[in-house]
C-alpha cells in the first residue's frame, strides 16, 4: 500500500480549517453581514464564502484519497501541489473577497481554479 504522510497532513489541515471556516461563516459572518449590509450584498458574500468552503473541503477529501492510494511519483506530487496551492488561492481569495468586498480580488480566484483543474488532469493522466 502506498501512503504519503505529507498528503495526509495537508488533507487534515485543509479539512480542519474548512470545517472551522464553514462554521464561522454560518454562525458568525452570516448574522453580522445580514445586520450590517444590504440583503443582496450579504447574500453574495455568504455565497462566495460557502463556495470557498465547498472547494476547500472537496479537495481535502481528494488529498486524503491520494494520500492512501497514489504512489509518490513526480506527476502525483505535482498534482497534489496543484491541489494544495490551487485551493489556497481559490478559496483563500474568495474568503478575503467576502470579508473585504474588494472587487479586484475576484480576478485572482481563477488562478486557483486553473491550478485545481491542472491537478485533476494530472491525477487522471497519472501512470
Amino acid at each position: 500500500m502506498n501512503f504519503s504522510p505529507v498528503k495526509l497532513r495537508a488533507a487534515c489541515v485543509l479539512g480542519f480549517t474548512g470545517v472551522a471556516l464553514g462554521a464561522f461563516g454560518a454562525h458568525g459572518l452570516k448574522d453580522h453581514w445580514e445586520a450590517t449590509l444590504e440583503a443582496a450584498v450579504a447574500a453574495k458574500r455568504l455565497a462566495n464564502w460557502e463556495t470557498g468552503v465547498f472547494y476547500q473541503l472537496t479537495h481535502a477529501i481528494v488529498l486524503l484519497v491520494l494520500a492512501f492510494g497514489c504512489p509518490e511519483k513526480h506527476q502525483a506530487k505535482l498534482a497534489s501541489y496543484c491541489f494544495v496551492i490551487g485551493v489556497n488561492i481559490f478559496s483563500g481569495t474568495l474568503y478575503m473577497y467576502s470579508l473585504t468586498g474588494l472587487r479586484w480580488m475576484g480576478a485572482i480566484v481563477p488562478v486557483g481554479g486553473v491550478l485545481l483543474l491542472i491537478g485533476w488532469v494530472l491525477t487522471a493522466l497519472r501512470k
